[in-house]
């Protein structure tokens, strides 16, 4: 009888393994697959300029990475840029997730579908809007400012502070619907006989935020900061459209310059070693936030 029972379990986990083996395949042929490629790229000296020179070179690459002062610009851009922009995707998120939590019922479709369209937007074309919009020629905001004594030509995107505000602006107008939908949902766990029960007890809206809200939506604002880190130091696409890098690569971040690798230079090797960095600076700060989520769930 109990040769049976597991003779049936060992049968029930074959078919289970069988009938997950596709999606595996997929996910090994999609995701594993080209990381390990990159990764052997990283180690040899591949220029598209020079197919027959293709080599081993070791360390080389990342050596070279390393030591151009380029590199450390990069770094300390795209620190700056996510620390900022998340800090205000919060902020905005925050905001848009209570605006959307206590509208009322005849107009939360309205409030809700207001706050997520700039999620909807593809990323360049908020790219070329924001561009448009800080225009020193023929922006609204020149426009706006020049009507309260502001400079009428201000060149947004030629100073380097100015640019990245503009960046971290578009980027965080971009994001912040992800951020509040996902508050939005942690909000709604939150029962509201706990605020009636603080009310009684004399707590104003504020004292109710700071020792109700915020210790209820610990544990998604970590999720939250983990993919908007990784979202961050991956951001590509609005600083190829507003800035192009400039000026003087003063918003580069290291996903750019891994694109000026690999598709200005036709360096496949120094790019696939940039790529590989960000990869595991990545995986590093996402380690870091796993650790502090699981302590927070052991408490």
């Amino acid at each position: 009888m109990k040769k049976r029972h597991v003779s049936r379990d060992r049968r029930d986990n074959l078919t289970g393994y069988l009938l997950i083996a596709p999606a595996l395949l997929l996910i090994l042929a999609i995701g594993v697959v080209p990381v390990l490629i990159t990764i052997s790229y990283s180690f040899q000296h591949y220029l598209l300029t020079e197919p027959q020179n293709r080599h081993f070179v070791g360390f080389e690459n990342y050596i070279e990475i390393l030591g151009n002062s380029s590199f450390w610009l990069v770094l300390k851009n795209t620190a700056v840029f996510a620390v900022i922009s998340m800090t205000l995707e919060l902020v905005l998120g925050f905001t848009g997730a209570l605006l959307m939590n206590g509208a009322k019922k005849g107009g939360r479709s309205l409030v809700r579908t207001t706050v997520l369209i700039p999620w909807a937007v593809p990323g360049i074309i908020i790219a070329y809007m924001f561009q448009f919009l800080f225009n020193n020629q023929l922006g609204p905001v020149n426009v706006i400012l020049s009507h309260f004594g502001g400079a009428a030509d201000f060149s947004w995107l030629t100073k380097p502070w100015s640019a990245m505000f503009v960046v971290i602006l578009a980027d965080a107008w971009k994001q912040f619907p992800y951020v509040a939908l996902m508050l939005l949902a942690g909000l709604q766990t939150i029962t509201q006989e706990l605020y009636e029960s603080a009310a009684i007890d004399g707590a104003g809206k504020l004292k109710s935020f700071f020792y109700i809200t915020l210790p209820n939506l610990k544990g998604i604002l970590l999720i939250v900061l983990l993919f908007r880190t990784m979202g961050a130091i991956r951001i590509f696409d609005i600083i190829f459209g507003i800035t192009g890098g400039g000026p003087a690569s003063s918003t580069a971040t290291l996903l750019y310059q891994a694109y000026k690798y690999l598709f200005s230079d036709m360096n496949y090797g120094k790019g696939s070693a940039m790529s590989t960095i960000i990869t595991l600076i990545i995986l590093a700060i996402s380690i870091l936030y796993i650790r502090v989520l699981g302590r927070r769930d052991e408490d």
